[in-house]
């Protein structure tokens, strides 16, 4: 089983504040234009989404690639908060609740993927992209708010994947 420990934790909120603080436009221009300044986050859900999908117990070589990716941000993480500020490594976050995908929900989670890494590498959000998908598997098996999200995520990629191959039976 997958799991997150505080320093996992602790990076994708710190991937996540990374990017708050680099998107703030400032209070004047976020209220003139709230819509516009709110669409240049869309990027960073999108793949914050994919992550929490991807880390929800997908196998094979994109499971593997999400737990790789956890594994070495816990133990970074954990680095971070010993060396940095004197805590503790290796204790586990509260875990979330896992809702599995059907084989129709994993399909669409691997079209996802080719559309995440096709966006990544021609589009102008590659970095939002990277950092959202980082920060979705950080947080994607957190007991908080991160975790009742992927409840309503496996549902809807379940519900949209026995829609499309629904559709070809």
């Amino acid at each position: 089983m997958t799991y997150v420990t505080y320093g996992g934790v602790t990076v994708g909120l710190l991937l996540l504040a990374w990017h708050l603080a680099t998107w703030w436009p400032g209070l004047k221009a976020l209220r003139s234009t709230p819509a516009g300044h709110a669409a240049d986050l869309f990027p960073f859900l999108l793949a914050w989404s994919y992550g929490v999908l991807t880390i929800l117990g997908i196998g094979g070589l994109i499971g593997w690639a999400a737990r790789t990716t956890l594994w070495i941000s816990n133990w970074l993480g954990d680095v971070a908060l010993v060396w940095g500020v004197g805590g503790q490594s290796g204790q586990r976050a509260g875990a979330a609740v896992y809702l599995p995908l059907t084989q129709a929900g994993g399909g669409i989670v691997l079209i996802l993927t080719v559309v995440m890494v096709a966006l990544a590498k021609k589009s102008r959000y590659g970095d939002d992209l990277k950092r959202g998908a980082w920060c979705g598997i950080c947080l994607g098996t957190s007991a908080g708010v991160a975790g009742f999200a992927a409840a309503p995520l496996a549902v809807a990629v379940n519900w949209l994947g026995d829609g499309v191959y629904g559709a070809f039976q």
